[in-house]
């Protein structure tokens, strides 16, 4: 389920490849349980002119800030905003990592260009690069699908399901048995709700455990791709501009929901037509102005703020900079492998693109953590909480030993967490990742469809098969081999006590040198899971063919599968022992800042939240400003807004400050018409605002006070990069402003068809 956290334990490659099809990094911090919360009181939150902006709220908490959001702008009723099929909240989507909107009634969706990013690439050739070129379908035929497994996902339902799952759980349950409670409650719950067809159905934990929610998705499968600039300007800056500010970047793509002649969800078709949504945004010609009020709604992926001190120090000090140096290793190994070899380079751009955004982000994360008090003030919270404890007869009663038990429960956690990694990585392969799949569907195949562990239930074949389809096009023999020679290689390092027998018995010539090299070309040479067609087949067939068959990948998913699933079963026993202890810990802290009269928000977990906040600039640290620049006014800070200037300025005509022909053309001959901004004397590129986002918000509408789109945000400022543990004064959101989108398909792209589709083309002369 969506809050099995052990599904995504050693899943930050998947992550990653998802993360630069849609959006920034949702946080991979090794978790046993599900996150929640909030790491400081509001009261310790930064202040914007005396209003804090923190929070990601879920849509049902938005009439207790309704007072606090209409001051600061809001002309909407915030309770009306608690109804999810209705406006604005109906029309913003999610598309499994990233966040889209509806901004048209035809089904037009607005996201991010680095979230379409994976489909751009899909239908990119070494003859017709899109990523170079860019790609618009000027009429709904010359739309092309998306790539396999895309998914527009729309909310129509959300109910508090806490009791049911409680009702299952006893005290004096050991961590597998709570585990398996837990899990067999959620897939029955979701079991009933899929009976609607055309639905995905997940249950949410919120707050560590303490609740939990049914979420209902109308599921859209035929996806498809309409618009998305050249990648000189969806993807201006590149790497080097990534988390910086200022910040030129046309980050924004549009994608299209298809669904069958009855308008219900359905599979690829030439006669599928346009879903029809009950709601979409009006998009604005006009973005917002300094110090304006702005809102984003969007699934935010993962948030750690109620962590503790010692989760936060181990996460800074061991695991961001072990997974910083192997990203960047591994982006290192993919680039030399695909070195004068183009079609190779496009099938792994995705991924290269998400190793460095992660890479980038944990080094920022460890410059961020330590010029702040993070650490410093966790400790004094929780000392907080145990004089809280310890002066409150009816606290002592019921938490007394919550914050020692769950110390325990991480320490033990931690005492095996570089096996753990590694172990999660020596099998990185894309062939050996297939084998190890299609063994276990044989084997779950077997059971009753309830029994069956999630993923392999007959509710996630489509997605099984397309995952098995998508390979091919992210595929090649010898960067496979190179990537997984790497992962070996620091598998070598491990003690022999920490190893898998079964692996290294399966090497008989050896794991490493030419031994090893000669090995793996003979298993890449020999399997038939490079083809598409035989990975289809193998899902039909018996455990028994597995055991018997002579493909070496498959010989070796079967070897490995018995080590391989008592791990599996360890780690299920451990977070079932965390979903007993976490919620505890979780509810002492909402006590305590409920008696303080502090509402507390969840953290961030893929579901569909609102932040809001103010067009703010913000004073770095010193020493970090580089001169007078766009959106850089030298002295004072940074401005909150960029301009086409500031494209020209850092144009060099090489990757990644090139830029088209036109938009330079229009830019020269300072072509703004009807959006230029008087303020800037130029069309505004990107602004800042005070939003609290995260990874998965990538893609997320910017609305005004009235609901209108006004841009989408798309990044983060690098003093922002810890907004997964903490929200700050300088935190900053990164928007690219409607003007510039709308500027550039007017003057640059010419797509005056999905200009007219929006209602916001050129008045007629």
């Amino acid at each position: 389920m969506n809050n099995n956290k052990l599904t995504q334990k050693f899943g930050l490659a998947l992550s990653i490849a998802l993360l630069a099809a849609c959006g920034k990094p949702a946080d991979p911090a090794k978790s046993q349980a599900s996150t929640a919360g909030n790491s400081m009181p509001a009261s310790e939150a930064a202040q914007t002119d005396n209003v804090s902006t923190e929070g990601m709220w879920m849509p049902r908490q938005l009439p207790e800030l309704g007072d606090k959001l209409k001051d600061l702008g809001l002309t909407l009723d915030p309770k009306t905003m608690t109804d999810l099929t209705k406006f604005p909240m109906n029309a913003v989507v999610s598309l499994g990592g990233c966040s889209a909107s509806f901004v048209s009634p035809k089904g037009l969706v607005a996201t991010n260009h680095h979230c379409a990013y994976g489909s751009i690439s899909y239908n990119s050739t070494e003859d017709n690069d899109l990523l170079a070129n860019g790609f618009l379908a000027k009429t709904l035929e010359e739309e092309v699908p998306a790539a396999p497994g895309s998914r527009i996902y729309v909310t129509v339902d959300m109910n508090e399901v806490t009791d049911k799952i409680n009702s299952k759980l006893s005290d004096g349950m050991d961590g597998a048995t709570r585990f398996k409670a837990i899990e067999d409650a959620e897939k029955a719950l979701v079991a009933e709700c899929e009976s609607d067809p055309g639905h995905r159905c997940e249950v949410y934990s919120y707050y560590g455990g303490a609740s939990y929610y049914l979420i209902k998705q109308l599921a859209i499968r035929d996806v498809r791709l309409v618009h998305a600039p050249a990648s000189s300007i969806g993807k201006f800056g590149g790497d080097i501009d990534n988390w910086m500010w200022p910040r030129h970047t046309g980050d924004y793509a549009f994608l299209r929901a298809y669904v069958g002649t009855d308008g219900k969800p359905a599979d690829f078709a030439k006669d599928n037509v346009p879903y029809q949504p009950k709601h979409h945004l009006t998009v604005s010609t006009k973005g917002p102005q300094e110090g304006d009020f702005v809102m984003v709604a969007g699934y935010p992926g993962r948030t750690n703020r109620y962590r503790t001190a010692e989760e936060v120090s181990n996460n800074f000090t061991w695991y961001y900079p072990t997974m910083q140096k192997v990203l960047a290793e591994w982006s290192e190994v993919i680039g030399q492998a695909t070195e004068d070899n183009k079609d190779a380079a496009l099938k792994y751009a995705s991924l290269v693109a998400g190793l460095n955004n992660y890479a980038k982000n944990f080094t920022g994360m460890m410059e961020g953590y330590n010029r702040s008090d993070l650490l410093n003030r966790k400790q004094q919270l929780e000392k907080d909480l145990q004089a809280w404890i310890d002066a409150n007869p009816e606290a002592s009663k019921q938490y007394a030993s919550v914050i020692a038990d769950l110390q325990k429960l991480i320490s033990e956690q931690q005492s095996t967490q570089e096996r753990d990694l590694l172990l999660g990585y020596m099998n990185r392969s894309s062939m050996l990742s297939a084998a190890q799949r299609l063994y276990r569907l044989s084997l779950e195949k077997q059971k009753p469809n309830m029994e069956r562990e999630p993923g392999y239930q007959e509710r996630d074949i489509t997605r099984f098969t397309e995952s098995m389809k998508r390979i091919e096009r992210n595929f090649a023999p010898g960067v496979d081999q190179a990537i997984w020679t790497y992962f070996i290689e620091r598998y070598n390092a491990l003690p022999k006590d920490q190893r898998l027998g079964s692996f290294d018995s399966f090497f008989k010539s050896g794991l490493s040198g030419d031994a090893l090299q000669q090995q793996l070309s003979a298993m890449y040479e020999k399997t038939g899971l490079t083809k598409t067609e035989n990975r289809l087949a193998w899902m039909e067939k018996s455990p028994e063919e597995f055991r018997n068959s002579d493909d070496p990948f498959i010989q070796l998913a079967v070897a490995t599968y018995d080590d391989r699933l008592a791990i599996e079963q360890h780690d299920k026993e451990m977070e079932g022992r965390f979903a007993e202890v976490r919620p505890k810990y979780m509810d002492l802290l909402i006590a305590y800042y409920n008696e303080q009269g502090k509402p507390v928000y969840p953290d961030a977990n893929s579901s569909l939240r609102l932040t809001y906040g103010l067009v703010k600039g913000y004073t770095p640290p010193a020493g970090t400003i580089k001169g007078a620049a766009d959106g850089n006014d030298g002295k004072d800070g940074f401005v909150p807004f960029t301009t086409l200037r500031g494209i020209k300025a850092k144009y060099t005509g090489e990757d990644p400050f090139d830029a088209p022909q036109g938009l330079l053309e229009a830019i020269e001959n300072k072509d703004y018409g009807r959006f230029y901004d008087e303020k800037l004397d130029s069309v505004p590129v990107n602004f800042l605002t005070t939003v609290d986002i995260t990874g998965g918000n990538s893609g997320s509408a910017t609305m005004n006070g009235k609901g209108e789109f006004i841009g989408l945000v798309f990044d983060g400022t690098y003093d922002s990069i810890n907004a997964d543990w903490d929200f700050n004064d300088n935190t900053r959101a990164i928007h690219v402003d409607v003007e510039y989108m709308l500027w550039v398909m007017e003057k640059v792209d010419h797509a005056d068809n999905l200009l007219e589709e929006m209602g916001v083309a050129a008045p007629k002369q």
